[in-house]
């Protein structure tokens, strides 16, 4: 009876331990959080890009309500996405981003700042495009050419990965520094040989003023635009359990999205936000890539030889001067908490197709 009512107390002081714990802890949580992304002026609405406007609808607000916390959506502008994401991570004005690959490691190229805590998965198709006159029909006839291309972008790997594997370096071909609507507009007037860019290749296609001779649709897994919710290190280390509620809505609209039934409600009514429909169709038809694995959340072997590939090529390119640690860079630990909370440990595969064709 006395080692009953011991163990009864013990239980009775753990619970109330624990209990007073967790509300300490979203007592001391911030009152606001604020989230970057990639955004757009709709008929005088902001609107997000894909699955982050998605998850602007599934209860992210409503959840961090709960903990007393409001969710502040920083808009990005689209032709400045990494280099205004990356001040704001700088100054601790945000405490996460939903960006591509590139800029978070370009800004961990100084010190570690933050780190991929929700990956989107693998939806990013790039493109190389030229005149629709064009006699071009490979990376190889481009040599010495006018390339249109915004360097640091997350779509500067997947060029890289395209020239590399055809024996040639950036070097060889004259790259054009321009925003993607600057790009687009030099290919139009004739100003560069080719363009290389993301699902706006469609729109100069539908013009009549370029034709699409390269896109990653058949490329390696790895070789995709790969991102996601980035966080400030500190901000992690200092609200666990925040983040860990904030990574578990992500996934829950990656669940949402991946599911067959709901593609065509995605395609309408969210990939359409900024591009017309056909655009977003096009960009996801005759992909090596699965509609469920493009929104893949797992650190599989794909995404760890991605960003290897992506830290490299930053390094050896200027873009950064030290070495990238992808063990500080990708934090596997919320997404597999969410997983499981949410039962969807075998929802996704793993994908250990290699990275090389």
């Amino acid at each position: 009876m006395i080692k009953f009512l011991q163990y009864g107390f013990s239980i009775s002081v753990l619970a109330f331990f624990f209990g007073t714990t967790d509300a300490y802890s979203m007592e001391n949580e911030p009152k606001v959080v604020r989230i970057a992304t990639v955004a757009y002026n709709v008929n005088g609405k902001t609107r997000y890009l894909g699955s982050t406007e998605l998850v602007t609808e599934t209860g992210l607000d409503a959840e961090l309500a709960k903990r007393g916390v409001k969710v502040e959506w920083v808009p990005a502008a689209t032709a400045m996405v990494g280099p205004i994401i990356n001040e704001a991570f700088a100054n601790k004005t945000i405490d996460f981003a939903a960006y591509g690959d590139l800029p978070p490691i370009i800004l961990n190229g100084s010190k570690p700042r933050v780190q991929l805590v929700a990956p989107w998965g693998r939806s990013g198709n790039s493109y190389l495009v030229v005149p629709a006159n064009s006699t071009a029909k490979n990376i190889a006839d481009l040599k010495g050419k006018r390339i249109a291309l915004h360097r640091g972008r997350p779509w500067e790997i997947a060029f890289a990965n395209l020239v590399q594997k055809n024996g040639f370096k950036l070097t060889d071909f004259k790259i054009v520094n321009v925003n993607p609507q600057v790009g687009a507009a030099a290919l139009a007037s004739g100003s560069v040989d080719a363009f290389y860019s993301l699902s706006d290749a469609y729109n100069l296609v539908d013009k009549k003023v370029g034709k699409i001779i390269w896109s990653t649709k058949n490329a390696p897994p790895d070789w995709k635009l790969m991102g996601g919710l980035w966080a400030r290190n500190d901000f992690v280390q200092q609200y666990p359990e925040l983040t860990q509620a904030i990574v578990t809505s992500f996934i829950k609209a990656n669940h949402w999205a991946a599911q067959e039934a709901h593609k065509e409600t995605y395609l309408k009514e969210y990939a359409s936000v900024v591009q017309p429909e056909s655009v977003a169709r096009r960009d996801y038809e005759e992909d090596s890539v699965s509609w469920r694995d493009r929104w893949s959340p797992l650190y599989d072997q794909a995404l760890i030889d991605h960003y290897k590939r992506a830290a490299a090529y930053a390094r050896e390119s200027g873009l950064i001067r030290n070495e990238i640690n992808i063990n500080q860079l990708l934090n596997a630990s919320f997404v597999d908490k969410a997983l499981k909370e949410l039962k969807l440990e075998t929802f996704w595969a793993p994908s250990q197709i290699a990275s090389k064709q």
